[in-house]
């Protein structure tokens, strides 16, 4: 539709003619249960949205629009006067033409309920056939439920008010209450469109208080609620979600000397969410696998409280101050992802959660950094498609590492009170870049302007390395720092340029033996400069076997090592008695393997040999994720197949010597599961499903159940039958979820087919199905039987981005890209395809870039191993 995509460009023009007052907005969610003509049929479902904008425009008898996705308007009018609904609206923009100086739209509209997480999404439970809905916007759905003004600088009071089928609760940002059979909800302060939102259902619904006494001798009470399907509600664990929640508001109260600002407290666990969660201020919403229905590590409690807290810090930084465009997304997301870290640490008990930073945060920043896309954090935001795209890992975790190496280079207090002056000053307003470097330069002395130009505005990542010479005593006579630019992307294609050398504030790290163990016995932390630096404090103290530059993870980089510290990881890395440290190494290791510099059979064998031995359970479930990686993409053809084997007999070993009932056992029956490939192997699984094999501690909850069927399904030792009889046993939306991704795994051309045409041709899966098929259709181990999807698949794509909701295209584009194709020919028809559709959407140009280079540097990881083979 030619109005969804708003540029920036209208954005801005919008935004200086016209300032907002207020919107009322009456939905009627009646229609969401009970028989609804159409609803089965090819029509949607719809529900009556009533609203009423209040604006100012600055130039009296100028022309605008207003933003609505909608099946049909029936009645507009603008300041008293009607308007015909065929004639100004086009199904994505209202024409709104001699605007007045005071201005009053009234729009009443039939919105479609969505199936895709986009706009009000309505689920239906499988378990007892109750109907929940929920919204989620960002970056821009709200249009698809009320008319407004999209765009985040045109923030307003909001006033909602729902009707519901009787025995629903209904939710909104404010305090709400049943009056007359209508939900009102208190009116908000000023926030943007994107951040509003409505959860209504016949929720399990849990309460508590937080209780907040300042020293000028003032108490806050925030009321808490935490809600959840009925059917998961034996699940649901409030207790600790409240724990994390009061902790988080203390730390925040603590250091931001700004109460939170938005009344109650709301956190509703929702089904079929595409995001982790989204900081709705007073009704954040989750997705409700945050709830667990079986047996998990410490690290998806401490994952949960991370996500819990990066939505808390959102209500300082995006919802109170929030930025003008997407071009600052970064302003929030980089924020939260920080705080969400720096508050686990220091207020909850995962005092180990920087470790989970190093390992597995930055790892998904230096992927996206070395891709054809990478951008600066502060990135160029053309419209809407680009900001759908944008949420990447450049713009959460390079710039929370960023702000990482800010906090090292202005020290903490100056960022903190930094922070408090930002909040100050632009509350309920929005912010641009220079407004945040303002404050920081008056708290720090320092230049930020130059620091933001080397961190925020350009893009790729540095390489750091240590060169150590010895003197004729053994001991260090000089040790110095190599600073590389950021290497070229394994693609072809043109990329942001990436030649900048960045200051760095770092800690070197030196390690030797003591007692079978490697353990630090000098640091020194020192500011990086150019191509090289010593690192004067360092010189005479012993020869080290170990060098680690960026010890305790203070910056940005890429760690590499000289010779004598990776021959000592490759036969000693688990003497690394740190847990970060060895965090670290293994993150070093891991971008050499997808940089080609060391051998996807190295790696595989490192992780074989010392993760038995990882203490850290997070860094744990990386290592097997990278393994897994590794051997499916980066090693030898023809290696696959015995490092498969290796892998598994591996897996086998430490699933029998762990604990019994630990949590390291139940990450090495997960990772058993996901490299089984092999009969005896196959039948163990087996066997452990159906109870004639047993291993000691191990509960095979339903959640494991279904993880030893999937390779069971993929391999071909199972059938339809048994997922149907195991969805009987768990007749559940996750239930089902699972049994369709076990369903399309099948190794079965007419399977594959079918599975296809679920997700490619028909739009009337769910995102959660679609997303479900799509890892059922993809597994390693039918190479040749996906071999036909590569040419359909960019036969296809142009008119899946067409036609599909920009969720959908994204997860298909995405998903069902040929990497396991993986040859020159799959290369060469992903560059035709470039090249002869240099005019598809850029977005979508972006998302095959993206797809193109992880196969380039697959391939070229693949030539790395076979080279070490000979």
């Amino acid at each position: 539709m030619p109005g969804e995509n708003l540029s920036r460009d209208e954005a801005r023009e919008r935004a200086a003619l016209l300032s907002v007052d207020g919107y009322d907005v009456s939905l009627d969610l009646r229609s969401a249960v009970g028989d609804t003509p159409g609803a089965a049929g090819g029509e949607p479902r719809t529900f009556r949205s009533l609203t009423t904008i209040r604006f100012r425009c600055a130039e009296p008898g100028a022309a605008s629009f207003a933003d609505l996705i909608a099946p049909s308007v029936t009645a507009v009018s603008l300041n008293g006067k009607d308007l015909d609904p065929g004639e100004v609206f086009d199904g994505t923009r209202i024409r709104l033409e001699d605007l007045a100086a005071e201005n009053e739209l009234v729009v009443d509209a039939q919105c479609a309920y969505s199936r895709t997480g986009e706009g009000l999404h309505r689920f239906v439970d499988p378990e007892d056939g109750e109907v929940y809905l929920y919204t989620q916007y960002e970056p821009a759905d709200s249009r698809r439920v009320f008319a407004n003004f999209e765009q985040p600088d045109l923030k307003a009071p909001f006033r909602f008010e729902v009707r519901a089928p009787d025995g629903w609760t209904v939710w909104s940002n404010g305090a709400g209450e049943l009056r007359d059979g209508v939900w009102r909800f208190a009116e908000t302060k000023p926030i943007s469109t994107y951040i509003t939102a409505v959860v209504a259902g016949p929720y399990h619904y849990v309460t508590d208080t937080y209780t907040r006494a300042f020293e000028d001798g003032t108490t806050l009470e925030i009321p808490l609620g935490a809600m959840c399907r009925k059917g998961l509600a034996r699940h649901f664990d409030a207790d600790d979600i409240f724990l994390v929640t009061k902790q988080g508001l203390d730390f925040f109260h603590d250091h931001f000397d700004c109460p939170y600002p938005f009344g109650k407290y709301d956190q509703a666990f929702v089904p079929e969410y595409n995001l982790g969660a989204m900081e709705n201020p007073g009704l954040v919403t989750f997705r409700e696998e945050f709830i667990f229905r079986g047996k998990v590590t410490q690290a998806s409690y401490e994952r949960r409280a991370n996500v819990i807290l990066h939505e808390m810090a959102h209500m300082w930084f995006g919802d109170l101050v929030t930025m003008v465009w997407w071009d600052d997304l970064w302003l929030k997301e980089s924020f939260a992802d920080f705080m969400g870290s720096f508050s686990l640490v220091e207020a909850t008990r995962f005092t180990d959660g920087w470790i989970t930073f190093a390992n597995n945060r930055k790892a998904w920043a230096y992927r996206a950094d070395q891709l054809p896309s990478t951008h600066p954090i502060t990135a160029d935001i053309r419209d809407l498609e680009d900001a759908k795209l944008n949420f990447d890992g450049i713009t959460y975790a390079k710039g929370a590492s960023v702000l990482k190496q800010l906090v090292a280079y202005v020290g903490r207090e100056a960022f903190l009170e930094g922070t408090r002056r930002y909040f100050k000053r632009n509350a309920y307003g929005n912010t641009r870049l220079g407004d945040l470097l303002s404050v920081l330069e008056e708290t720090s002395g320092r230049d930020m302007a130059a620091w933001a130009r080397s961190w925020l505005q350009t893009a790729g990542v540095n390489s750091l390395t240590p060169q150590v010479l010895l003197g004729g005593d053994g001991r260090i006579a000089e040790l110095s720092v190599l600073q590389e630019a950021a290497e070229p992307t394994a693609s072809d294609h043109a990329a942001p340029p990436r030649g900048e050398l960045r200051p760095h504030r770092v800690a070197v790290g030196l390690y030797r033996d003591e007692a079978g163990a490697l353990v630090r016995y000098a640091r020194a932390e020192i500011d990086v400069h150019g191509p090289r630096t010593v690192v004067g404090e360092l010189a005479g103290a012993e020869a080290p076997d170990l060098v680690l530059v960026n010890d305790d993870d203070l910056t940005y980089c890429k760690v590499r090592f000289d010779d004598t510290s990776l021959a000592t990881l490759k036969d000693r890395l688990g003497d690394v008695t740190d847990p970060l440290a060895r965090a670290l190494c293994w993150s070093a290791l891991w971008n050499l393997t997808r940089d080609a510099l060391l051998p996807a059979r190295d790696f595989v064998g490192l992780v074989l040999r010392f993760s038995g031995r990882e203490s850290d359970i997070g860094v744990l479930q990386m290592l097997h994720t990278w393994a897994d990686s590794a051997l499916t993409y980066y090693a030898a053809p023809e290696w696959r197949r015995p490092g498969g084997r290796l892998l598994t007999q591996g897996a086998r070993r430490e699933l029998r010597q762990a604990e019994p009932g630990s949590q390291h056992q139940l990450t090495w029956a997960r990772f058993f599961a996901a490299v089984a490939e092999e009969e005896p192997d196959l039948e163990l699984l087996r066997g452990l499903l159906e109870g004639t094999e047993k291993i000691d501690g191990l509960d095979v909850d339903q959640e494991l159940r279904w993880a030893f069927l999937g390779p069971l399904t993929a391999h071909g030792a199972t059938n339809e039958s048994v997922l149907a009889a195991e969805l009987a046993r768990d007749d559940t939306a996750s239930g089902k979820r699972h049994q369709v991704r076990c369903l399309a795994a099948r190794p079965s051309a007419a399977v594959k087919a079918q599975a296809w045409a679920q997700v490619v041709e028909s739009d009337t899966l769910s995102n959660a199905l679609v997303e479900a098929t799509i890892a059922g259709f993809v597994q390693p181990s039918q190479r040749e039987l996906l071999a036909p999807y590569a040419e359909k698949y960019f036969a296809v794509i142009e008119r899946v981005w067409a036609q599909r909701s920009i969720q959908i295209a994204m997860d298909v584009v995405r998903g069902l890209f040929p990497s396991l194709r993986d040859s020159r020919e799959t290369l060469d028809a992903t560059d035709a395809w470039l090249a002869a559709h240099e005019d598809a959407p850029p977005a979508l140009r972006r998302l095959v870039l993206e797809a193109r280079d992880d196969l380039a540097r697959a391939l070229r990881g693949q030539a790395c191993d076979a080279k070490a083979a000979r």
